[in-house]
């Protein structure tokens, strides 16, 4: 485990948040690399996350931080399905994104509401949610879900509101889209 403090300039929420973020763990994973005596650092992106707006991408680059299943052109359902195949009992463990994604861009970061989003995610995911996400909109939760949990989501309604409201929630909703 390597200890960091939260980068600065992150708890403004910034759009390159991830970029600044990335770059500081990945500087200190490379500190702790060397130490060891290990001349290269890895991370895990893949294919798909090329598709998507990750601007973590552009630290790795900068810190020559390799990305082998990307380089080998690797999707995420390919990593799956080979780790299936290899016996990993990680193959179908669920994506597990940084909690700032949780909070829109530009919304104030404080420890408060990321442990309120973190409690939620671990209740429901205790409660059989494997994929879920908590956005958080000020005092509203939006619950994403996989599509085939909504209906369960929805008999579960009142104890997760219940729940959710102790954690310091006025509003608990439910992302008709899912996750």
């Amino acid at each position: 485990l390597v200890e960091l403090d939260m980068p600065e300039g992150i708890e403004a929420n910034p759009p390159e948040r991830c970029y600044i973020c990335k770059r500081a763990l990945y500087a200190k994973l490379l500190e702790v690399a060397r130490e060891a005596g290990f001349p290269h650092v890895l991370d895990g992106s893949n294919l798909d996350d090329l598709a998507d707006f990750r601007p973590g991408l552009r630290a790795l680059r900068e810190l020559e931080v390799q990305s082998p299943l990307l380089d080998c052109k690797l999707s995420k359902a390919d990593v799956r399905r080979l780790s299936e195949a290899l016996g990993l009992s990680t193959w179908n463990k669920p994506t597990n994104a940084c909690l700032l994604t949780r909070l829109p861009i530009g919304k104030r970061v404080s420890m408060e509401v990321l442990q309120r989003v973190e409690e939620a995610e671990r209740f429901l995911k205790a409660r059989g949610y494997a994929w879920v996400r908590v956005r958080t909109h000020g005092e509203l939760a939006r619950i994403e879900v996989a599509p085939e949990q909504r209906s369960q989501l929805l008999q579960d309604a009142e104890a997760v509101t219940e729940t959710l409201e102790g954690f310091g929630f006025r509003h608990v909703t439910l992302d008709l889209l899912g996750y």
